[in-house]
């Protein structure tokens, strides 16, 4: 259940007091089957498994949920094949041309008659919220998927107004300057890849991977004018990450310490598993955020409700 990325919401203290239902507020929102002629649904499901009830996990003043969704998985080759032996059939009938209209009336009906046949891909997304705190935490690098998620959240509440990280600080400017300069906040450290751009359209993109930053080929880009759009960074020897300057965090790894501290007793069954898991890895996290906050200023929101 460790998170991999991290795309960061916050809400307002106002907001926190709100969610006193969450659990009966979700369950408004429970994933149901697809229907015949349904392409897709989402909804939420137990993070302790699809056949379980219970919809949030708690761990003190963070609640872990969890996005369901079904897919009918039907490729256009399969409809376009269908379509174009009907199309042959009525053109083989009638001797005439059919018409846009008609096909697509008969694209829709292809549609409606494959769908109940198609096969479900089933597929889950991970987030959390940290009531005390104001952070919204979705398992997701995908600005697409992290907004889906926000938006199932307002669906099943009526309301939740969590917004993406603003930072006050440019982290584009900052993670060059710590690039060039080799200076780093303390208890951070350059890990071995990057991605430097240079900043106008369509101007030129460097990436590094599996190399040593501190090097004078990359301080030339940087000369040039480049400046860094993801970088790789160690945190207190227990976290490794890419950080973007969209501030999503991407390939996320607790490292060995955090692995030895979780221990063997807390995988006696999937529920401790998973307390143990998710208090390790929230508290490892919150003190990440509360650096990122001062390096960058992400203010939380304070507006009301």
């Amino acid at each position: 259940m460790w998170f991999r990325n991290l795309t960061l919401f916050r809400f307002s203290s106002a907001i926190a007091k709100s969610l006193k239902s969450l659990e009966s507020d979700l369950d408004k929102k429970r994933l149901r089957p697809c229907g015949p002629i349904e392409l897709a649904t989402r909804g939420f499901v137990s993070p302790y498994g699809r056949g379980e009830t219970p919809l949030v996990h708690r761990v003190g003043k963070f609640a872990l949920l969890t996005i369901g969704g079904e897919d009918k998985l039907l490729p256009s080759s399969v409809i376009n094949d269908e379509l174009a032996g009907r199309l042959q059939k009525i053109a083989e009938k009638t001797g005439k041309r059919i018409g846009a209209r008609e096909r697509k009336r008969l694209k829709e009906e292809v549609l409606t008659d494959l769908l109940p046949r198609a096969f479900i891909r089933l597929s889950k997304r991970n987030a959390y919220l940290d009531m005390e705190n104001g952070w919204l935490v979705v398992d997701t690098a995908s600005r697409k998927a992290a907004e889906d998620t926000v938006s199932q959240l307002r669906e099943a509440l009526g309301s939740f107004p969590a917004t993406p990280v603003m930072a006050e600080e440019a982290p584009r400017t900052l993670m060059t300057d710590w690039l060039s300069s080799g200076k780093l906040p303390a208890g951070l450290r350059l890990g071995d890849e990057c991605e430097l751009r240079d900043p106008v359209e369509a101007g030129a993109v460097v990436r590094c991977r599996r190399q040593e930053l501190e090097t004078d080929e990359v301080r030339e880009h940087l000369k040039s004018g480049k400046q860094v759009f993801q970088l790789a960074l160690v945190f207190d020897e227990r976290l490794s990450f890419t950080l973007g300057e969209d501030l999503v965090v991407r390939k996320l790894r607790f490292l060995d310490q955090i692995q030895d501290e979780l221990g063997d007793n807390a995988k006696e069954n999937a529920i401790a598993e998973l307390d143990a898991v998710l208090a390790l890895m929230t508290l490892e996290l919150l003190r990440l955020f509360a650096k990122m906050e001062e390096w960058f200023g992400l203010p939380r929101p304070t507006e009301r409700k």
